[in-house]
């Protein structure tokens, strides 16, 4: 070329800055950054809580039904020696108490409201 200077800048820069794609990129970015951060991410702790507690749940379901039934067994062949209704009798007495003193701890709505 014979000394023709272009006029105007190459196609994908600017004479003042960045290209206009990586200033759109970067906001972009920083967009779904602060989404993640305030959004995604304490719904990804919550959502992690929820599945321990239920992982937790369960354990403690399958304990207490294990501890029941060996209680049980134990009351029926060691302590009452195959006698099933003896167990039974103890435990359900156990129980009626246990369920006779929670009834005592209750209260009127109207107090509870307070």
């Amino acid at each position: 070329m014979s000394g023709i200077q272009p006029t105007a800048a190459p196609p994908g820069t600017d004479r003042d800055g960045p290209d206009l794609a990586v200033r759109v990129a970067d906001a972009v970015e920083g967009v779904a950054d602060l989404v993640h951060d305030r959004v995604v991410r304490p719904l990804l702790l919550l959502s992690r809580a929820l599945v321990l507690a239920l992982v937790a749940l369960a354990l403690g379901t399958v304990a207490a039904v294990a501890a029941g039934i060996g209680l049980v067994r134990l009351l029926d062949v060691d302590a009452f020696g195959n006698r099933v209704w003896a167990s039974d009798a103890l435990l359900g007495a156990l129980l009626c108490l246990l369920g006779g003193l929670a009834w005592r701890q209750r209260r009127p709505a109207e107090e509870r409201q307070r």
